[in-house]
């Protein structure tokens, strides 16, 4: 029997993907202090983006921003929220992700196809996440456009 293939970082893609797919039971419970606890203590959301202005698509570091980030969703009422697989190779697991919201302070809808990128330390905690998305679109719906 093959042993389950291990990360350039030290766990396995499994264990990842286990993490990942936890992630998301945890967001679909509002568990957000289960969520924070597989982040490394400097994990980088959303690094090497642009911070067009858009509340929960900003870039930062740390648990605390990670906390803020999950705070900014309140503005958003969710309609659809479903990863359609989780792909992983290395130290990443990659999500397809259907996203429908509204964005409560204007009305407007996002209807989006996006990618979530997480990336894998060591210890198996999650160093930095990387949300590819219609920023466009937000942006739009954010600002009432």
């Amino acid at each position: 029997m093959m042993a389950a293939p291990h990360t350039e970082q030290g766990g396995t893609m499994a264990d990842n993907v286990k993490t990942v797919q936890a992630g998301y039971e945890a967001f679909g419970r509002g568990d957000i202090p289960a969520i924070l606890e597989h982040m490394a203590d400097d994990v980088e959301w959303e690094p090497d983006s642009v911070d067009h202005g858009v509340p929960w698509l900003t870039p930062g570091r740390g648990k605390d921003h990670v906390a803020a980030f999950f705070g900014t969703l309140s503005q958003l009422e969710f309609r659809r929220f479903e990863p359609q697989n989780l792909l992983a190779g290395g130290n990443q697991v990659a999500a397809p992700i259907v996203v429908e919201v509204d964005v409560k302070a204007t009305g407007r809808p996002i209807r989006d196809f996006e990618i979530h990128l997480w990336t894998f330390g060591d210890d198996g905690n999650v160093t930095a996440l990387r949300h590819f998305a219609d920023t466009h679109q937000h942006l739009g719906a954010y600002r009432g456009d």
